[in-house]
């Protein structure tokens, strides 16, 4: 009998996926597309898929609702942001500069 329940618990994890350790969410993806093509997904897929701190209530709670769209669980505000990230380098350099002109400005 032992042997027996040894083998129906080698065909219960035969029919499992493995986990993946290295490639994560990219896994979904198998040996297609390249090995770089798949880190530089991943860390886009990741970033789109993790939890952004909101500078309105203070928690790390925005979530993409859809392509450049985030929303905030906690307060409730939806903000225009990046495809995949809450803040782009573009609009961070944008920000900036008006915030420097508007200095300028008020002097």
């Amino acid at each position: 009998t032992k042997s027996a329940k040894k083998k129906k618990n080698k065909l219960k994890n035969k029919n499992k996926m493995g986990k993946t350790k290295v490639v994560g969410i990219t896994g979904k993806y198998g040996t297609r597309y390249g090995a770089k093509l798949r880190k530089r997904a991943k860390k886009y897929e990741i970033s789109k898929k993790q939890k952004h701190f909101c500078h309105f209530c203070g928690k790390y709670a925005f979530k993409r609702r859809v392509t450049g769209v985030w929303d905030c669980k906690s307060c409730n505000i939806t903000v225009a942001g990046g495809a995949y990230a809450l803040h782009t380098s573009t609009g961070l350099t944008c920000r900036s500069t008006i915030r420097r002109l508007r200095e300028t400005r008020e002097n």
